[in-house]
């Protein structure tokens, strides 16, 4: 695997170092050791799939709040999205910065989202999967979001959504949360 620091600290991405024969090839798509070479969280404790029938289905912006902050490790499995992450610690150099990557079946490159970040996608293919590797169980009373589109964030998306859940169209501004992280 090669861990590459994104411009947003703590958040990483992950490519796999292939092993070619004449079979295909093999690769590590997650080591303890090497993550916490890295400093970053070997631990997980849910592992979860979304499927996403349509093209421009728009899953985010999510984060859970103490005491069941969570980190990610973010893959997709086929098709592909536009995976976008943003700061929201209070005191880093890059709150409210953003960062965004296409992660697709081919290129098999993961994601990884520290806590304290809000996490999005949206579909560039039909019949896309993403896969993830969660930290911590989902805790429903510490579900929070943002809004996808909020001009706090200033993210470029590469296509409009055309498919999002009620909860995410109605999710509130940066500005009108009443809990941060």
């Amino acid at each position: 695997m090669r861990i590459k620091q994104t411009p947003l600290a703590g958040a990483c991405v992950i490519e796999i170092e292939k092993h070619i024969d004449e079979r295909g090839f093999f690769a590590r798509t997650w080591c303890k050791k090497e993550f916490s070479a890295h400093g970053l969280s070997p631990e997980h404790s849910q592992s979860s799939i979304s499927y996403n029938k349509f093209k421009g289905t728009l899953r985010g912006m999510h984060f859970q709040v103490a005491p069941h902050e969570e980190i990610k490790i973010v893959r997709c499995t086929s098709g592909a999205i536009h995976d976008v992450i943003i700061d929201l610690r209070g005191d880093s150099p890059t709150w409210l910065h953003h960062f965004g990557i296409e992660l697709n079946a081919e290129n098999r490159t993961m994601l990884y989202v520290p806590t304290g970040f809000a996490h999005g996608f949206i579909t560039l293919e039909d019949d896309t999967q993403v896969s993830y590797l969660i930290s911590e169980p989902y805790a429903p009373e510490s579900a929070r979001g943002v809004r996808w589109n909020d001009p706090a964030f200033g993210i470029v998306w590469p296509i409009q959504p055309v498919v999002m859940s009620e909860t995410d169209r109605t999710l509130p501004n940066f500005e009108e949360r009443t809990v941060l992280i």
